[in-house]
C-alpha cells in the first residue's frame, strides 16, 4: 500500500483506528492527522487477507466517490458502480470478494467509511474500523 516503512505498530494503528467507532466528526477536522490515519489503515489492510467496505454518505454520488478513492488508495483496480433508489443519504456495501455492491437508504446521522479487515486466522486482524473520514484519500 504505502512505499514508506510504517512508524506505527499494529497495536498503535488499531488503537488509532478504534477511535473512529461511531464517532461524529466534522469533515477535515483540524485536529485529525490524515497522514497518520492513512498509515494506520494501510498497516491494517496489509495485515488482513481481504476487506469489505461500507460507506454512509449524503447521497450515492458522494458515496461512490469515497468508495473509489479508498479503493484507489488501497491499490485495488475495481471501481463498482453504485445504483441507488434515492437521492438522499445512503449506505453502500461493497464486497470485493464477491463483487457485490449495493446501496440502500440510510437514515442514520453518521457519515464516513467502514473498512472491515478480515483474516483467515482468528489471531490476526479481524476488525471493522470506522466511520473513517469520507475524504481521507481525496485532494
Amino acid at each position: 500500500m504505502s512505499s514508506q516503512v510504517s512508524s506505527l505498530t499494529i497495536q498503535t494503528a488499531q488503537e488509532l483506528l478504534r477511535q473512529f467507532i461511531c464517532l461524529d466528526r466534522e469533515p477535515s477536522s483540524p485536529e485529525l492527522d490524515y497522514a497518520t490515519v492513512r498509515e494506520a489503515l494501510f498497516l491494517m489492510v496489509d495485515r488482513s487477507d481481504y476487506q469489505i467496505f461500507g460507506i454512509c454518505a449524503d447521497n450515492a454520488s458522494k458515496g461512490q466517490q469515497a468508495l473509489h478513492s479508498y479503493l484507489a488508495a488501497l491499490q485495488r483496480d475495481e471501481r463498482p458502480e453504485v445504483q441507488a433508489t434515492t437521492d438522499d443519504a445512503v449506505y453502500i456495501k461493497y464486497n470485493p470478494k464477491t463483487g457485490l455492491c449495493r446501496a440502500e437508504p440510510y437514515t442514520g446521522n453518521h457519515r464516513g467509511v467502514l473498512v472491515s479487515c478480515q483474516s483467515a486466522y482468528d489471531d490476526d486482524i479481524n476488525e471493522t474500523f470506522g466511520h473513517l473520514p469520507i475524504d481521507l484519500f481525496e485532494g
